[in-house]
């Protein structure tokens, strides 16, 4: 959003102030003091709320708020005496003045006193990376500090659910343990990513700190270390193992933020990620409660992508799992809001990956496997993208391409919510290559996996069957049959539509021994 006033340009996102096209320098504080005027212009801003903002967390002189509002007032040509922008309210506080007009429609809330529930957060998640902080690193390997920030900075652009503040704008908190609060309040960001990098004998290594805030709270922490010779191994790990790390801590914290809000005061992002949390559940109810949050989120926001990809993943899990009383209609309806969420954003990896996975319920594993593979291009870090690539080459019995995505997905995301699929794809991996035992040892650990659904426990029992370890088949058999009482063969391979033949009819003979 950009505020123009006479001369001046003033670019929140970029954290810019500027005079037709020369940038004005000023202090992040000034700065920071005139983008809170500006953004609430329509009333007296107090010193107290001044001394909030600019100096969150520590106590400000009346002299340190004059100091900065007259050197607010000189960057756009104002003085204490004309007062034509910035006006004091004698013994109250401030007020700007000055005609705007801004270039994008705003929404102003009134936050003091606070006008809206506590801790409610509103539209696409946005994050700040800061330059990490060198200890200790000559100078030919204090560049990483940036280096990697910038790294960092470029795969998130690649989400399209996530609004990443630009380099220019982040890059100017340079200074050692910046205030994360004035750092957020500075560029409008709702996270902060800051990090220590360090070097220590023959090995380097980087701490990352993911902070809210909005609530002043760690979220996630992570480090990572390398030998000083693998400098480009610890720079591509940092990148990955992050914008996984960001794909699960973001979307769970808004979550539980949304969920401390009544459910008429969330906007249609905030829908969106009560929908994902419900969504990995993997159960009627839950699937019933996450469809809901993402229709609401396109009735809110008709032009939402991501909420109609969502409503393509509950329509998919509803025909997969046999959730609802029409499988039939749930599988047009995944190709459809697939479809939709591709009209409206073609270069969402969640977009594709839904319209790949509503291919896998029509069997056409081919045109699945080219939509799977425009997600991961567009997403080169997308996890699920890559288990699901798996699968379909599974099903297509390319053995090769199938562990090489499923130990890519296992290494982005080690704990995600579809790692009891990773695990169970393995399981029919090795079933397709006689190794019995592993398939068993593969099939166990799917259907332990929190999430796991009947057709998981299908593969343990047909796997465990086929390596004659008959009581833990039978064992399975019982979950099977407790979690989906009518479970049939033809159930697994509609699901399953694996063309091996060969295995496809060793897996059917055990499944009829079984009693399916």
């Amino acid at each position: 959003m950009t505020w123009i006033f006479g001369d001046f340009q003033l670019d929140r996102e970029r954290f810019e102030l500027r005079r037709g096209t020369d940038p004005v320098r000023l202090e992040p504080q000034v700065l920071a003091l005139l983008v809170y005027l500006v953004r609430y212009r329509d009333r007296m801003v107090t010193k107290d709320e001044i001394a909030t903002e600019v100096w969150p967390g520590r106590i400000a002189s009346d002299a340190s708020i004059s100091s900065r509002i007259k050197s607010a007032r000189q960057a756009v040509g104002d003085d204490g005496h004309q007062q034509t922008t910035i006006r004091t309210v004698h013994g109250k506080g401030f007020r700007f003045v000055g005609e705007v007009q801004e270039t994008a429609p705003a929404k102003v809330t009134t936050v003091f006193p606070a006008a809206e529930p506590e801790n409610v957060l509103t539209g696409k998640p946005s994050i700040a990376i800061l330059p990490f902080r060198p200890l200790a690193m000559a100078p030919d390997l204090a560049i990483l500090a940036e280096a990697i920030p910038c790294e960092i900075i470029q795969a998130l652009s690649h989400l399209r659910w996530l609004a990443v503040i630009a380099r220019g704008s982040s890059f100017r908190f340079r200074e050692p343990d910046p205030d994360l609060g004035f750092v957020a309040t500075a560029l409008g960001a709702r996270y902060v990513l800051s990090g220590i990098i360090e070097a220590n004998g023959r090995r380097l290594a980087a701490t990352l700190e993911l902070s809210d805030a909005s609530r002043s709270e760690v979220i996630w922490g992570d480090r990572i270390a390398a030998p000083l010779d693998a400098i480009d191994d610890l720079r591509n790990r940092i990148v990955t193992h992050l914008v996984t790390a960001l794909e699960v801590y973001i979307p769970l914290n808004e979550a539980t933020v949304a969920q401390m809000a009544p459910i008429d005061t969330l906007d249609a992002w905030a829908n969106y990620h009560l929908g994902l949390q419900n969504l990995y559940r993997f159960t009627a109810q839950d699937n019933l409660r996450a469809t809901g949050c993402f229709e609401r989120a396109v009735k809110l926001d008709p032009r939402f992508a991501r909420a109609h990809a969502g409503l393509s993943f509950t329509s998919f899990l509803e025909a997969f799992l046999r959730l609802g009383p029409d499988v039939a209609e749930a599988r047009r309806a995944a190709r459809r809001h697939a479809e939709q969420a591709l009209e409206l954003d073609p270069l969402d990896p969640f977009a594709n990956f839904t319209m790949g996975r509503a291919h896998w319920l029509t069997h056409d594993l081919d045109v699945a496997a080219e939509w799977l593979d425009r997600a991961t291009r567009l997403n080169p870090n997308y996890a699920q993208a890559y288990y699901s690539s798996a699968m379909t080459s599974m099903l297509t019995g390319n053995i090769a391409a199938t562990e090489t995505g499923l130990d890519l997905a296992l290494q982005l995301s080690p704990l995600d919510p579809l790692l009891y699929g990773i695990h169970g794809v393995r399981s029919q991996m090795f079933m397709q290559t006689g190794d019995y035992a592993a398939a068993a040892r593969w099939g166990d650990r799917a259907a332990t996996t929190p999430g796991a659904h009947y057709l998981i426990a299908m593969i343990a029992m047909a796997a465990n069957g086929m390596d004659g370890r008959h009581e833990q088949a039978k064992r399975w058999r019982q979950t099977v049959r407790r979690l989906k009482p009518d479970a049939s063969a033809a159930h697994y391979f509609t699901a399953f539509p694996t063309r091996d033949t060969a295995s496809r009819s060793k897996i059917a003979d055990e499944l009829t021994r079984q009693g399916f």
